[in-house]
C-alpha cells in the first residue's frame, strides 16, 4: 500500500491502528539493534534504512542519485513487510533467519527472496528481528552488494 508522507511519523499515523503499534514497534526494534552508519529515511514509499552516499558515493545501480537500501518496512494490504536486502545477498544469513524463524514463532514462515511477511501481528519475532539487524554493518553491506547483486 502506498501512503503519502514526507516523514517516517506522517507514514505511522496514516497505518490502520491495528498496525501502528506492530510497526512502531519494529522500528524501536531496528532503531535499537541495526549498526551505527545505516541511515533513516523515507525510501520506495516505505520506513527505510540506507547505506548514505556519505559511506557510499555511487548510490543504489538501478537509481544512484538515491543511497544505498539495506531494510525497509511496510504496512502492505494483508500484512506487514520488512525487506532485508542481506538476507537476499547473503546464504549464510538467509540460513540463520530460517532455522532461527521456528524457534521465535509459532506461525509458518512466509517470506521471499528480502521480503519478510508477518500476517499475525501478535506472532512477529521481535526479538529475532533485533538479532537480525545486529548481523550487518554497512560497510559488509557495501562489500556484498558490490559482490553479488551490482552489475
Amino acid at each position: 500500500m502506498q501512503y503519502k508522507a514526507t516523514t517516517i511519523q506522517e507514514y505511522i499515523e496514516q497505518l490502520p491502528e491495528d498496525r501502528k503499534g506492530a510497526i512502531q514497534k519494529l522500528l524501536g526494534i531496528i532503531r535499537s539493534h541495526i549498526p551505527p552508519g545505516f541511515e533513516e529515511t523515507l525510501s520506495y514509499g516505505m520506513i527505510g534504512f540506507v547505506v548514505p552516499h556519505s559511506l557510499y558515493a555511487h548510490g543504489y545501480h538501478c537509481e544512484p542519485k538515491l543511497p544505498l537500501p539495506f531494510v525497509n518496512l511496510a504496512s502492505q494490504k494483508n500484512y506487514i513487510a520488512l525487506y532485508h536486502s542481506g538476507i537476499y545477498a547473503d546464504k549464510n544469513l538467509y540460513e540463520w533467519f530460517v532455522v532461527e524463524y521456528p524457534k521465535h514463532a509459532t506461525s509458518k514462515l512466509d517470506m521471499g527472496k528480502s521480503c519478510i511477511r508477518f500476517k499475525k501481528m501478535s506472532d512477529i519475532p521481535y526479538d529475532l528481528i533485533g538479532d537480525l539487524m545486529t548481523k550487518m554493518t554497512p560497510q559488509q553491506w557495501i562489500a556484498l552488494y558490490e559482490k553479488n547483486v551490482k552489475r
